[in-house]
Protein backbone atom coordinates (compact mmCIF):
# COMPACT_ATOMS: atom_id res chain seq x y z
CA UNK A 1 0.00 0.00 0.00
CA UNK A 2 1.06 3.63 -0.39
CA UNK A 3 0.55 4.49 3.30
CA UNK A 4 2.27 7.12 5.43
CA UNK A 5 2.19 10.88 5.35
CA UNK A 6 1.29 12.56 2.08
CA UNK A 7 4.82 13.32 1.03
CA UNK A 8 5.66 13.88 -2.63
CA UNK A 9 6.70 10.24 -3.01
CA UNK A 10 3.41 9.07 -1.43
CA UNK A 11 1.37 11.24 -3.77
CA UNK A 12 3.27 9.86 -6.76
CA UNK A 13 2.64 6.32 -5.50
CA UNK A 14 -1.11 6.95 -5.15
CA UNK A 15 -1.23 8.49 -8.60
CA UNK A 16 0.53 5.50 -10.17
CA UNK A 17 -1.97 3.11 -8.56
CA UNK A 18 -4.93 5.12 -9.85
CA UNK A 19 -3.50 5.10 -13.36
CA UNK A 20 -2.87 1.34 -13.19
CA UNK A 21 -6.45 0.64 -12.10
CA UNK A 22 -7.73 2.87 -14.88
CA UNK A 23 -5.69 1.07 -17.52
CA UNK A 24 -6.96 -2.37 -16.47
CA UNK A 25 -10.51 -1.75 -17.56
CA UNK A 26 -9.94 0.35 -20.67
CA UNK A 27 -10.55 -2.49 -23.10
CA UNK A 28 -10.45 -0.26 -26.15
CA UNK A 29 -7.11 1.40 -25.38
CA UNK A 30 -4.57 1.56 -28.19
CA UNK A 31 -2.01 -1.12 -27.37
CA UNK A 32 0.51 0.27 -29.83
CA UNK A 33 0.92 3.39 -27.69
CA UNK A 34 1.88 1.46 -24.53
CA UNK A 35 5.57 0.89 -23.96
CA UNK A 36 6.37 -2.70 -23.01
CA UNK A 37 9.50 -3.17 -20.90
CA UNK A 38 11.03 -6.63 -20.95
CA UNK A 39 12.99 -7.00 -17.72
CA UNK A 40 16.11 -9.05 -17.07
CA UNK A 41 17.49 -10.74 -13.99
CA UNK A 42 19.06 -8.49 -11.43
CA UNK A 43 16.61 -5.59 -11.70
CA UNK A 44 14.63 -4.58 -8.64
CA UNK A 45 10.96 -5.54 -8.79
CA UNK A 46 11.45 -7.73 -11.85
CA UNK A 47 8.64 -9.69 -13.46
CA UNK A 48 9.53 -12.84 -15.39
CA UNK A 49 6.83 -14.68 -17.36
CA UNK A 50 7.15 -18.27 -18.56
CA UNK A 51 4.77 -20.10 -20.87
CA UNK A 52 4.97 -23.68 -22.10
CA UNK A 53 6.70 -24.11 -25.48
CA UNK A 54 4.83 -25.49 -28.46
CA UNK A 55 1.04 -25.71 -28.58
CA UNK A 56 -1.85 -26.94 -26.48
CA UNK A 57 -4.53 -28.89 -28.31
CA UNK A 58 -8.21 -29.56 -27.70
CA UNK A 59 -11.40 -29.93 -29.70
CA UNK A 60 -14.46 -27.76 -30.13
CA UNK A 61 -16.59 -27.82 -27.00
CA UNK A 62 -13.68 -28.92 -24.83
CA UNK A 63 -11.89 -27.25 -21.91
CA UNK A 64 -8.23 -26.29 -22.14
CA UNK A 65 -5.64 -24.60 -19.92
CA UNK A 66 -3.30 -22.07 -21.50
CA UNK A 67 -0.20 -22.35 -19.26
CA UNK A 68 1.50 -19.24 -17.88
CA UNK A 69 3.60 -18.72 -14.75
CA UNK A 70 5.36 -15.64 -13.43
CA UNK A 71 8.04 -14.84 -10.89
CA UNK A 72 7.83 -11.44 -9.20
CA UNK A 73 10.49 -10.24 -6.82
CA UNK A 74 9.19 -7.20 -5.00
CA UNK A 75 10.78 -4.81 -2.58
CA UNK A 76 8.85 -3.55 0.43
CA UNK A 77 6.49 -5.14 2.92
CA UNK A 78 3.23 -4.57 1.05
CA UNK A 79 3.75 -4.85 -2.73
CA UNK A 80 1.24 -3.41 -5.16
CA UNK A 81 -1.08 -5.96 -6.81
CA UNK A 82 0.07 -7.58 -10.03
CA UNK A 83 -1.99 -7.20 -13.20
CA UNK A 84 -2.51 -10.31 -15.36
CA UNK A 85 -3.80 -9.78 -18.87
CA UNK A 86 -4.58 -12.35 -21.57
CA UNK A 87 -5.01 -11.23 -25.19
CA UNK A 88 -5.54 -13.04 -28.47
CA UNK A 89 -2.99 -12.18 -31.14
CA UNK A 90 -4.64 -11.57 -34.49
CA UNK A 91 -3.01 -11.06 -37.86
CA UNK A 92 -1.30 -8.83 -38.55
CA UNK A 93 -0.01 -8.07 -35.02
CA UNK A 94 -3.26 -6.81 -33.49
CA UNK A 95 -4.57 -7.79 -30.07
CA UNK A 96 -8.05 -8.65 -28.77
CA UNK A 97 -8.73 -8.48 -25.03
CA UNK A 98 -9.66 -11.84 -23.48
CA UNK A 99 -9.24 -11.51 -19.71
CA UNK A 100 -7.70 -9.13 -17.18
CA UNK A 101 -7.20 -9.37 -13.42
CA UNK A 102 -5.85 -6.94 -10.82
CA UNK A 103 -5.96 -8.50 -7.38
CA UNK A 104 -9.53 -9.70 -6.84
CA UNK A 105 -10.91 -7.51 -9.63
CA UNK A 106 -11.39 -9.60 -12.78
CA UNK A 107 -13.03 -9.08 -16.14
CA UNK A 108 -13.57 -11.17 -19.28
CA UNK A 109 -14.34 -9.73 -22.69
CA UNK A 110 -16.48 -10.25 -25.77
CA UNK A 111 -16.97 -13.84 -26.95
CA UNK A 112 -14.88 -15.10 -24.00
CA UNK A 113 -17.35 -13.78 -21.43
CA UNK A 114 -18.31 -16.42 -18.83
CA UNK A 115 -15.93 -18.92 -20.49
CA UNK A 116 -12.52 -17.95 -19.10
CA UNK A 117 -10.95 -17.76 -15.63
CA UNK A 118 -7.55 -17.98 -13.96
CA UNK A 119 -6.37 -21.36 -12.71
CA UNK A 120 -4.52 -19.88 -9.68
CA UNK A 121 -3.26 -23.16 -8.26
CA UNK A 122 -0.57 -21.27 -6.35
CA UNK A 123 1.12 -17.85 -6.27
CA UNK A 124 2.66 -17.18 -9.66
CA UNK A 125 0.10 -19.24 -11.59
CA UNK A 126 -1.44 -17.05 -14.30
CA UNK A 127 -2.70 -19.95 -16.46
CA UNK A 128 -6.01 -19.32 -18.23
CA UNK A 129 -8.83 -21.87 -18.27
CA UNK A 130 -10.92 -21.71 -21.46
CA UNK A 131 -14.22 -23.60 -21.42
CA UNK A 132 -16.55 -24.60 -24.25
CA UNK A 133 -13.83 -23.93 -26.84
CA UNK A 134 -15.12 -22.60 -30.18
CA UNK A 135 -13.63 -22.73 -33.67
CA UNK A 136 -12.84 -19.03 -33.42
CA UNK A 137 -10.69 -19.62 -30.30
CA UNK A 138 -7.97 -21.18 -32.46
CA UNK A 139 -4.77 -19.12 -32.55
CA UNK A 140 -2.03 -17.50 -30.48
CA UNK A 141 -2.50 -15.89 -27.07
CA UNK A 142 -0.34 -13.54 -25.03
CA UNK A 143 0.01 -13.71 -21.25
CA UNK A 144 1.20 -10.39 -19.83
CA UNK A 145 2.08 -9.77 -16.18
CA UNK A 146 2.62 -6.19 -14.98
CA UNK A 147 3.64 -4.65 -11.68
CA UNK A 148 3.83 -0.90 -10.97
CA UNK A 149 6.79 -0.27 -13.25
CA UNK A 150 7.62 -3.30 -15.37
CA UNK A 151 6.07 -6.16 -17.30
CA UNK A 152 6.91 -9.25 -19.29
CA UNK A 153 4.98 -11.42 -21.72
CA UNK A 154 4.80 -14.96 -23.02
CA UNK A 155 2.78 -16.58 -25.82
CA UNK A 156 0.81 -19.82 -26.12
CA UNK A 157 -0.77 -21.33 -29.22
CA UNK A 158 -4.17 -23.00 -28.96
CA UNK A 159 -4.70 -25.65 -31.64
CA UNK A 160 -7.84 -27.63 -32.42
CA UNK A 161 -8.25 -31.21 -33.55
CA UNK A 162 -10.19 -31.11 -36.81
CA UNK A 163 -10.14 -31.32 -40.57
CA UNK A 164 -9.45 -28.99 -43.52
CA UNK A 165 -11.71 -29.19 -46.54
CA UNK A 166 -11.76 -27.19 -49.80
CA UNK A 167 -15.10 -25.67 -50.75
CA UNK A 168 -16.67 -23.96 -53.75
CA UNK A 169 -20.37 -23.23 -54.43
CA UNK A 170 -22.62 -24.94 -56.95
CA UNK A 171 -21.94 -22.15 -59.42
CA UNK A 172 -18.45 -23.55 -59.86
CA UNK A 173 -14.94 -22.52 -58.94
CA UNK A 174 -13.78 -18.97 -58.23
CA UNK A 175 -17.09 -17.30 -57.43
CA UNK A 176 -16.47 -16.08 -53.86
CA UNK A 177 -14.81 -12.97 -52.52
CA UNK A 178 -13.30 -13.12 -49.02
CA UNK A 179 -16.56 -12.31 -47.22
CA UNK A 180 -18.50 -14.85 -49.30
CA UNK A 181 -15.90 -17.45 -48.37
CA UNK A 182 -16.28 -16.66 -44.66
CA UNK A 183 -20.05 -17.12 -44.92
CA UNK A 184 -19.70 -20.32 -46.94
CA UNK A 185 -17.44 -21.93 -44.35
CA UNK A 186 -19.81 -20.89 -41.58
CA UNK A 187 -22.70 -22.52 -43.46
CA UNK A 188 -20.61 -25.71 -43.59
CA UNK A 189 -20.14 -25.60 -39.78
CA UNK A 190 -16.60 -24.29 -40.11
CA UNK A 191 -14.37 -21.25 -40.39
CA UNK A 192 -11.75 -20.19 -42.91
CA UNK A 193 -8.58 -22.18 -42.28
CA UNK A 194 -5.26 -20.68 -41.23
CA UNK A 195 -2.03 -21.15 -43.17
CA UNK A 196 -0.70 -23.45 -40.42
CA UNK A 197 -3.78 -25.66 -40.71
CA UNK A 198 -3.52 -25.82 -44.51
CA UNK A 199 0.19 -26.58 -44.34
CA UNK A 200 -0.44 -29.40 -41.86
CA UNK A 201 -3.12 -30.80 -44.19
CA UNK A 202 -0.62 -30.67 -47.07
CA UNK A 203 1.94 -32.56 -44.98
CA UNK A 204 -0.76 -35.18 -44.46
CA UNK A 205 -1.35 -35.50 -48.21
CA UNK A 206 -3.93 -32.88 -49.18
CA UNK A 207 -3.62 -32.10 -52.91
CA UNK A 208 -5.97 -29.53 -54.48
CA UNK A 209 -5.66 -27.46 -57.65
CA UNK A 210 -8.12 -24.68 -56.90
CA UNK A 211 -6.77 -21.64 -55.05
CA UNK A 212 -8.78 -20.69 -51.97
CA UNK A 213 -9.11 -17.97 -49.36
CA UNK A 214 -7.50 -18.41 -45.94
CA UNK A 215 -8.26 -16.73 -42.61
CA UNK A 216 -5.62 -14.02 -43.03
CA UNK A 217 -6.93 -12.84 -46.43
CA UNK A 218 -4.30 -14.67 -48.46
CA UNK A 219 -5.09 -17.09 -51.31
CA UNK A 220 -3.18 -20.39 -51.45
CA UNK A 221 -3.48 -24.03 -52.49
CA UNK A 222 -1.65 -27.29 -51.61
CA UNK A 223 0.01 -29.45 -54.26
CA UNK A 224 1.49 -32.87 -53.54
CA UNK A 225 1.46 -34.13 -57.15
CA UNK A 226 2.68 -31.49 -59.66
CA UNK A 227 0.86 -31.66 -63.01
CA UNK A 228 0.23 -29.41 -66.00
CA UNK A 229 -3.31 -28.43 -65.01
CA UNK A 230 -2.08 -27.39 -61.55
CA UNK A 231 0.62 -24.86 -62.34
CA UNK A 232 2.84 -27.06 -64.53
CA UNK A 233 4.67 -30.29 -63.81
CA UNK A 234 7.99 -28.58 -63.11
CA UNK A 235 6.59 -26.45 -60.26
CA UNK A 236 7.75 -27.71 -56.83
CA UNK A 237 5.33 -29.34 -54.42
CA UNK A 238 4.11 -27.36 -51.43
CA UNK A 239 1.53 -24.79 -50.45
CA UNK A 240 1.49 -22.32 -53.32
CA UNK A 241 0.81 -18.73 -52.37
CA UNK A 242 -0.99 -16.06 -54.43
CA UNK A 243 -0.37 -13.57 -51.62
CA UNK A 244 -2.93 -11.22 -50.05
CA UNK A 245 -5.75 -10.46 -52.48
CA UNK A 246 -8.45 -7.79 -52.68
CA UNK A 247 -11.16 -9.02 -50.32
CA UNK A 248 -14.04 -7.37 -52.18
CA UNK A 249 -13.16 -7.63 -55.86
CA UNK A 250 -11.25 -10.87 -56.34
CA UNK A 251 -12.90 -14.28 -56.32
CA UNK A 252 -11.57 -17.71 -55.41
CA UNK A 253 -12.66 -20.85 -53.58
CA UNK A 254 -12.19 -21.41 -49.84
CA UNK A 255 -10.31 -23.69 -47.48
CA UNK A 256 -12.48 -24.32 -44.44
CA UNK A 257 -11.68 -25.86 -41.08
CA UNK A 258 -14.02 -27.61 -38.69
CA UNK A 259 -13.60 -29.55 -35.46
CA UNK A 260 -15.45 -32.33 -33.65
CA UNK A 261 -17.28 -33.63 -36.72
CA UNK A 262 -20.07 -36.16 -36.42
CA UNK A 263 -19.36 -37.60 -39.87
CA UNK A 264 -16.41 -38.00 -42.22
CA UNK A 265 -15.28 -35.56 -44.90
CA UNK A 266 -13.88 -37.27 -47.99
CA UNK A 267 -11.32 -35.47 -50.17
CA UNK A 268 -10.13 -36.25 -53.65
CA UNK A 269 -7.53 -34.63 -55.93
CA UNK A 270 -8.66 -32.52 -58.85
Amino acid sequence: MCGGRLSLSSMLCIFSMVMLLHSVFCADSDRSQRKIVHVTEGETGEVIVQTAPGVVTTHRGGTIILPCRYHYEHSGEEPAPVRIKWSKISEPASFTDVFVALGKEMRDFGPYKNRVSLQEHDPGDASLIVRNVTLADYGRYECEVTNELEDDTGTVKLDLEGVIFPYYPRLGRYHMNFHDAQKACKQQDGILASYDQLHEAWLNGLDWCNAGWLQDGSVQYPISKPREECGKKETPIGVRNYGYRHKEDERYDAFCFTSNLNGIVGLSAK
